[in-house]
Formats: structure tokens, sequence, C-alpha cells
């Protein structure tokens, strides 16, 4: 299995811990982002309309001069308002030479070839004004049509952070609503097993008792009520912190295998179920009751795909560089290539009535409960499910 897939999965479960932090920091964004907009536009609004009032009271005031010398003083200081708003201005006469030049993007002497080949650029904006005597005047926009960019820069990305919460506040909600229906779901079926539970033990007393059925028949009783009641439990542990208990996979994987081989076929189709593991194979720390389910729900995933067909289920437990892994494999058709991203998901089987819940609950066990990851290898031939878990005592 390659590193990157693991690291994948556990930035994926960091995120999901991360969401609701994150969700307040993108609200605080959008806060900001929409105060700034509001801030920056009143601002500007403010300084065009005192720019304007000025104006136009120099304006009035030449207007409304009799003196020749008070308009000209006015149109010399309207002329350098006009200036002081940051105005690109550029003046030429009747043989295109730069006469004058105001607020430039960049610093040149009259002739530099770049003042005329911005002169072109204004004229492409505005209309020059030409007027005799004077010579022609080009001229560029107002600072303001600058800030309409950058206002639209702001919307944009107060668009952005809203998708994002969005998207978030959507994601959590469907968490949320999908983990207390198996909540609900796991607590009604641990009370409904109580009863029957009861009552079986109480038959598998009497047939002890009676001699009959064969004391191995009842054996295999008493192994079912006692997988019953560790389902049971099983159950009463969602919703509850996972133990860290100290967990050897090899033994793990011997305990299920034995409470599965006796059940196989063993006559036509049969199928065989093998262990690899070194001893006790690799300890991680866990809980036994989650992860004896999670593993108890691949193996039943392989029986379902050997059905009808036989063949070889095992189970190899190995230590790999700082992390104990343990696979299921069998030698089955194989997980249709179509259903090989979503295999994972609530609700998605290859089975005829199925629930398509066995999966999901085994990477919740695995990953939520153990920050460790389940991964379905991609092979041709057969089907490899890849458990890896952090050891327990890091390999010196």
């Amino acid at each position: 299995m390659s590193g990157p897939t693991v690291s994948s999965r556990s930035r994926k479960g960091r995120l999901s811990r991360l969401a609701p932090g994150v969700a307040v920091l993108l609200v605080a964004l959008l806060a900001g982002l929409s105060l700034g907009v509001s801030l920056l536009v009143a601002r500007q609004f403010r300084q065009e309309a005192l720019t304007a009032s000025q104006m136009y009271s120099v304006v009035f005031r030449g207007l409304s001069d009799p003196d020749p010398t008070g308009s000209a003083t006015a149109l010399l200081e309207l002329g350098t308002r006009v200036r002081d708003l940051g105005i690109p201005l550029v003046r030429t006469d009747s043989m295109g030479r730069v006469l004058a030049t105001a607020n430039l993007p960049f610093e040149a002497p009259l002739d530099d070839p770049r003042v005329q080949d911005y002169v072109a650029e204004l004229d492409a904006i505005n209309q020059p004004i030409v007027t005799p005597g004077f010579g022609t005047l080009h001229f560029g926009p107002v600072p303001a049509t600058r800030l309409l960019f950058t206002l639209g820069v702001l919307q944009a990305l107060t668009l952005v952070v809203m998708v994002g919460v969005a998207a978030i506040a959507y994601r959590n909600a469907t968490t949320a609503q999908r983990d207390r229906l198996w909540v609900a779901m796991a607590r009604e079926a641990a009370h409904q097993m109580g009863t029957p539970l009861t009552s079986l033990q109480g038959w598998i007393e009497q047939l002890r008792s009676a001699g009959l059925p064969p004391d191995e028949v009842a054996e295999h009783l008493d192994a079912d009520a006692e997988r019953l009641q560790r389902v049971a439990q099983r159950f009463e542990r969602i919703g509850n912190p996972a133990r860290r208990d100290p967990v050897g996979l090899g033994a793990l994987a011997e305990r299920v295998a034995g409470y599965f081989q006796p059940r196989l076929p063993r006559h036509a189709n049969a199928i065989q179920l093998n262990v690899e593991a070194p001893s006790a194979g690799p300890v991680i720390a866990g809980d036994p009751v989650l992860l004896e389910w999670a593993l108890e729900s691949l193996i039943k995933n392989a029986i379902d795909a050997l059905q009808g067909r036989g063949g070889v289920i095992t189970l190899a437990a190995e230590v790999h560089g700082e992390h104990a892994v343990l696979r299921v494999i069998d030698d089955g058709p194989g997980v249709p290539r179509e259903l090989r991203r979503t295999i994972f998901e609530p609700g998605i089987t290859t089975k005829r009535g199925g629930w398509g819940i066995g999966l999901a609950l085994a990477r919740r066990v695995i990953e939520d409960a153990h920050q460790g990851a389940l991964i379905l290898e991609p092979i041709e031939k057969g089907t490899i499910f890849t458990m890896r878990f952090p050891l327990a005592t890091p390999v010196s």
C-alpha cells in the first residue's frame, strides 16, 4: 500500500475534525470582507461628494466673477484640483509633441517613447480634448474606476467564502443526521437482541444437562450465543470513546477465524479461511470489541463474494515500518471497477438485499476510532482490504 493513500485518509479525518473551526473562521472572514467592502464604498462616496462640491464651487465662482482675471484664476484652480484627483493627464501640441504631464504611472522625461505609448492608451479610454492655442489634452479615468475592480475582487471573494460556509454547513448537517441514524439503529438493535440472548443461553444449559444434542453442537451454540453477546456490546459502544487496550492483530485474526472456520462450506463450493501472522501479531492500542467487529465485516464481505464458487480467504498480519497491517485477501471476482470509489459509502453494496453499511462501519471503526486507514487495494483479480494502524510501541 502506498504512503500517499494513507496520508490522504489521515488528512481527510483531520479535515473532518477541523470543519467546525474552519466554518467559524470562514464566517469571520465573510463578515470582515462585507465590512471592508461597505467601508470602502462609503469612504469613496464621501470623498467623491466632497471633491465634486469643491469643484462645483470653483466653477460657480469663476463663472460669476465679472473680472476676467478672476475667471482665469478659477480655471487654473480647477485644473489644479483635477490634477489632485489623480487623473492621468498629457498635453501635446499640434505636432504631437508632449508639452506637459501629470499623474503618470511611471517616471519619464517628456520625450520618452513610453509617454507617447501611454498617450495612445489614454486616447483608447477617453476622446482627447483639442483646444486651439492650448493644444490637445489626453486624459485617463478617475482613480475610482480602479476601485471598482477592487470591489469586484472583494465581492468575488465574498461569494467564494459564502459557498465554502454553505458547503461545510451542509456536510456537517448531513454527517450529523447520518450519525444520529446509526446510533439510533445500533441502540435499538442492542435492545432487540437482549431477549433472545437470554432465551438462547437457557436452552444451551438444558441441552448440556440432558446430553442432547452432542456436546460439540452445544459448544457451537454457546459460541453463537457469545458472539451475539459481543454484537450487543459492539452496538452499545457506538457513541462512546473507544478503549485503548493492547490488541495483537494476529491473535485477533485467529480468534475471528476460529469462529468462522467451522461454519464455512466444506463440500460443494468449499471456502477455506487461513491466517498468516507471526504469533500474536503486531500489537496496537485499540478497542478489541470494535476491531473484531470491523474484521468480521470484512470477512463476511469476502465470504459473500465467494458464495456459489468457493475459494480461499487469507488473513495476513505484519509490521510495515511503524505501522501494523492486517489484510483480508480473497480470490473471488473482486469489486467492480465502477464501485471502487464508493464502496465504503453507506448504502453501497453488491449483494441483493444488503444494507450496505458493513464496510462503512468498518471504516468508521478503523479510521475514526483508531486513527488508522482502511483501503481497497487496486488489484485485477480478487480483493484485498488493508487495515493499517499505528503500532502501540514503535519498532526500534
